[in-house]
């Protein structure tokens, strides 16, 4: 029985995870991601902490048959990450990009070359999730939120600032704004500075994902699925889920879409 192994590289962290052949990027099940770990992209930057996270992940599975990657992070990453596992060096690397060839999907990116690797990556994740028309919302160190509709056309999306970019921005960029902290009991209208910045940062996120509801109606998509994914998609969750909105039913938390697109993606050039 064969492995397979994929990479998520991004700006902020790396992700990984491996699968057995048997497997279907379509399984929903908990325990999907028998192998899996994550850690600072940075990592890749030193030989020593390369070397280190090679051992691990050799030393924690079988040697797999093929090794599927996307990223986000430059060349030299690229270059980096191929790096690892010198014992292995006969294993072939199969490099996702923004507009590599998925049967079934196209999308409307004017240069496809241009659209990022990890939102590609993303929607092809999620066409193996659902056929619905659904809005994937990537909530990490910027968030992402692309259309895919039943059809498995890709409409296109926004790229937005994160949670923490956006409150680093307000500390950074002011004189008298301080690096808000996110408290348990957070008010609807913030009552200090604090809780404003904190409000005010999550009602822009939120207000994106609703005005993209109303985009994609008005092009006559309607969305009938949010997927949610990313370090800050719980928080988003949370906050969506006190509110009266009616697409607190829609949204479902996933994790690894990147990965699951990638692993979708090799499925189909093997």
């Amino acid at each position: 029985m064969s492995l397979y192994l994929f990479f998520d590289v991004g700006n902020t962290r790396l992700k990984w995870a491996a699968v057995e052949s048997t497997q279907n990027p379509s399984d929903q099940q908990k325990k999907l991601w028998a192998y899996s770990g994550s850690i600072s992209s940075k990592t890749l930057q030193s030989e020593e902490h390369r070397s280190e996270l090679a051992d691990y992940i050799s030393k924690t599975l079988p040697k797999p048959a093929v090794i599927g990657f996307s990223c986000v992070a430059g060349d030299e990453a690229v270059a980096q990450l191929k790096l690892l596992f010198p014992q292995w060096n006969d294993i072939d690397w199969r490099q996702l990009r923004g507009d590599s060839v998925f049967v079934g999907m196209r999308s409307l990116y004017k240069e496809p070359s241009k659209l990022g690797a990890d939102r590609w990556a993303a929607l092809i994740g999620a066409r193996a999730l659902s056929n619905k028309n659904t809005l994937i919302v990537n909530a990490g160190t910027a968030t992402t939120i692309d259309l895919l509709g039943s059809n498995g056309v890709h409409y296109g999306g926004w790229i937005l600032p994160g949670l923490g970019l956006m409150q680093e921005s307000l500390q950074s960029k002011t004189a008298q704004l301080p690096l808000a902290t996110r408290e348990d009991h957070q008010e609807q209208f913030g009552t200090t500075t604090n809780e404003a910045i904190i409000s005010g940062c999550d009602a822009a996120q939120i207000g994106a994902i609703q005005f993209a509801l109303m985009q994609a109606k008005e092009i006559n998509i309607p969305v009938e699925k949010i997927l949610l994914d990313g370090g800050n998609a719980k928080i988003l969750s949370k906050e969506i889920s006190q509110t009266n909105l009616p697409s607190k039913q829609l949204i479902e938390i996933t994790e690894g879409l990147v990965l699951r697109g990638t692993w979708a993606w090799l499925i189909q050039q093997l």
